[in-house]
């Protein structure tokens, strides 16, 4: 080769070398560049920080003889002389192990052959990313949200049984009371602390956090109230349709609450005889984030726009009040065929007309 056209070529080739080394040198986590034979070809600053060694300690030298053989890590073996030449690159590896000088560590291995033109061997670098301490926060994390929902279970508990003792005080007065009105009162007390009640037993059983099936919910919800409101002795059904969907844990909790209400409004108003057969019907419609709830009996009726009266009832108030807190409108149907009650997300009719 004549001796100028020499020249280019080693010129380019140090070029090139110079390129690599600042490439590697800026990456921020500690980079290896081994041979076929895993000898240490080069190091980035990111390593010999980390790891605390020198240049003259680690290039040229096998990395399993590295810092008098704390590399030998059976698992980086595996990765190095098995895995990796099989599927010529591995991500996210990691490998625990003491070094002398460091500790117990957790590491993140990437790993990637390379093979050159003209068959002149292999390199293989090796990123290494600590995650110790990442690690760490992970899992004290984890033992806060642990430690959380013990403590939740523990307020969970702790309302249920208090409110189950409220329902047995109120109920207890009820029945010593001299005044009727009184005791009618009382005893309407008596099943809207039990709904209460109701309600936070089955959002638990459903899961305390994150989302919850609605339309599961809601079934085991009104059987429930079926067998406490209803029982044998009135010939009427409690039934939910709807089309599933997840909703949050506070969302349910209202929904349920809502549901409750509408139940005992309908038994009080729609099917005011003891024995009169009929059914009630609670539905959940969703379309995307939208939904709409409806109780609909197909009782005796009651005033058309009832919700949208001024002076109405205790749970009329409890209804619009839970409804607003939603960002839903209440609106009431009555007819031959019983009366209908729709709580509506504000966007739920455009939702439907847009599918």
């Amino acid at each position: 080769m004549h001796v100028t056209g020499f020249r280019e070529q080693f010129t380019v080739i140090a070029d090139a070398l110079a390129f690599a080394e600042g490439i590697v040198d800026t990456v921020r986590e500690p980079v290896l560049v081994l041979d076929q034979d895993l000898r240490v070809i080069a190091a980035n600053r990111s390593f010999y920080s980390a790891f605390k060694v020198s240049p003259e300690d680690t290039q040229g030298r096998l990395l399993y003889a590295l810092g008098d053989g704390q590399w030998d890590i059976p698992k980086l073996r595996a990765l190095l002389e098995k895995i990796l030449p099989e599927k010529g690159m591995m991500e996210g590896y990691e490998v625990e192990h003491e070094f002398p000088d460091l500790g117990l560590r957790t590491m993140c291995l990437n790993a990637r052959h390379v093979s050159y033109k003209g068959g002149a061997g292999t390199t293989i670098l090796l990123g290494i990313e600590d995650v110790t301490e990442r690690r760490v926060l992970e899992r004290e994390k984890d033992e806060l949200l642990r430690q959380k929902d013990v403590l939740l279970e523990e307020l969970q508990h702790r309302i249920a049984n208090s409110l189950q003792i409220i329902a047995s005080i109120i109920l207890m007065k009820a029945k010593v009371v001299q005044s009727e009105e009184t005791r009618l009162h009382l005893q309407d007390t008596h099943k809207r602390v039990m709904s209460v009640a109701a309600v936070q037993r089955h959002l638990h059983a459903s899961g305390l956090d994150g989302a919850v099936e609605a339309t599961p919910y809601l079934s085991r919800l009104c059987e429930a109230l079926a067998a406490s409101m209803i029982g044998d002795n009135r010939p009427i059904a409690l039934k939910v349709v709807g089309d599933g969907g997840m909703v949050s844990s506070r969302h349910a909790e209202s929904l349920g609450l809502i549901v409750t209400e509408l139940v005992m409004n309908a038994l009080k108003h729609a099917f005011a005889d003891e024995k009169a057969e009929g059914q009630i019907t609670v539905g959940y419609e969703i379309a995307g984030t939208d939904w709409k709830l409806s109780v609909s009996d197909n009782g005796v009726g009651k005033p058309d726009g009832v919700f949208g009266q001024g002076k109405s009832g205790l749970g009329t108030g409890i209804v619009k009040a839970l409804a607003q807190q939603l960002d839903a409108r209440v609106a009431t149907s009555t007819g031959a065929n019983g009366t209908s009650v729709s709580i509506t997300h504000a966007t739920f009719a455009k939702a439907v007309r847009a599918a």
